[in-house]
């Protein structure tokens, strides 16, 4: 019999003082860039609810195996398959997923205990969705965030609706749409990270944590002791230059206009020849599904003026009829299955995009009283 590792290690760290204790979860799929399953978020999130109603519990670090990805997106191959089966409906494996990713992700933005996300390497999509709710966000000099959804014919959920629209200026729009990277600079500048440390520091980190007089009078006493701790780790010897911030005027004129194919014909047509991050933008646009074009742009109006709660329950609708239209599952194929990267979109361009077409992903497949984010 062989050893089957744990998809996340759940550890418990007693404090060297207090009785008290730090909860830990390593996200454990390393040679899968740690991307969430529904196995993983699951034990997450049952390990967080309980930890949470405990006294003795005084923080939560979530980080990861490996220095290549804290976690570099969802299992869209389950998703894949489970498209596959349901042939055109709405695939029950993706109502549950997405139930439990969100039901996650919600937690952790409301955690009563400080929890610290270790955000180093590649944070995109599922990942992203464990970063932006934490209270500590870290980044470090190799930390690369991205929501590329667009080039699955997804959108960025996990939240996106909620935090894209609430960035400096179009900066949520612009990034949703190109798959814009990020360093850790740029999530500073975004407000998406509070920290960038070295990327070294991990295990200082940990013993810091462990070796602190905690004293739990609390919960804004026990954060404000965490930003002690971490204020306290090295910083990297050469900060990474951001794109964002020399970017944001001219981010904020293509995304100026009134309509989402004016915005994006904007995008596609500027000349930014010496620019390789808006280049590598632009071109991830041009490739991306039109579909996912319009979900992007909606969600942020949308989002705009909603509760988390609501963002979370408008995205679990969305998913799920990404899930039923073939888009999503098409995106996936091209991607990751046969690897021809040539996604044959329902539609060739953004201007082809029927809106009531729209308006289907934002029709909710269940009633209020039976959504499956009801509790939230």
């Amino acid at each position: 019999m062989t050893n089957v590792e744990p998809v996340v290690i759940v550890d418990e760290i007693k404090t060297s003082c207090n009785d008290f204790t730090i909860g830990r979860l390593t996200l454990n799929k390393p040679k899968a860039l740690n991307a969430l399953d529904l196995t993983m978020a699951d034990i997450m999130l049952n390990a967080l609810q309980q930890w949470q109603s405990r006294n003795d519990v005084v923080a939560v670090v979530i980080d990861a195996e490996g220095e290549k990805a804290f976690c570099a997106g969802g299992d869209i191959v389950s998703m894949y398959q489970s498209m596959v089966e349901a042939k055109g409906k709405i695939p029950p494996f993706l109502e549950t997923f997405f139930k439990t990713e969100y039901t996650l992700d919600y937690t952790i933005h409301n955690y009563s205990k400080p929890i610290i996300v270790w955000g180093s390497g590649i944070v995109m999509g599922g990942g992203m969705g464990l970063l932006c709710g934490a209270s500590h966000r870290v980044v470090t000099e190799t930390s690369r965030l991205a929501m590329p959804e667009i080039t699955i014919g997804l959108y960025p959920d996990v939240g996106g609706s909620y935090f894209l629209p609430r960035l400096p200026g179009k900066s949520g729009l612009f990034l949703g749409l190109t798959g814009g990277q990020m360093n850790g600079t740029d999530a500073l500048y975004v407000g998406l990270a509070d920290a960038l440390v070295a990327s070294t520091q991990k295990h200082n980190l940990l013993s810091a944590l462990t070796e602190y007089s905690w004293n739990k009078t609390d919960d804004t006493s026990l954060a404000a002791s965490v930003s002690t701790i971490i204020n306290a780790l090295e910083k990297p010897n050469t900060l990474p230059i951001g794109n964002v911030e020399p970017n944001m005027s001219f981010i904020n004129d293509l995304c100026s206009h009134s309509s989402v194919s004016e915005i994006v014909n904007a995008i596609l047509s500027a000349d930014m020849k010496d620019n390789k991050w808006f280049l590598r933008g632009q071109s991830t646009l041009a490739k991306g599904s039109p579909i996912t074009m319009h979900l992007v742009y909606e969600q942020c109006v949308k989002g705009a003026d909603m509760t988390l709660a609501d963002c979370f329950r408008m995205e679990a609708d969305m998913s799920c009829r990404c899930g039923e239209i073939g888009e999503f599952q098409e995106g996936v194929r091209a991607l990751l299955i046969d690897k021809d990267m040539s996604p044959n979109w329902k539609y060739k361009t953004v201007d082809d995009v029927p809106q009531d077409v729209i308006e289907h992903f934002f029709h909710s497949p269940w009633s209020e009283e039976n959504h499956p984010l009801v509790q939230l």
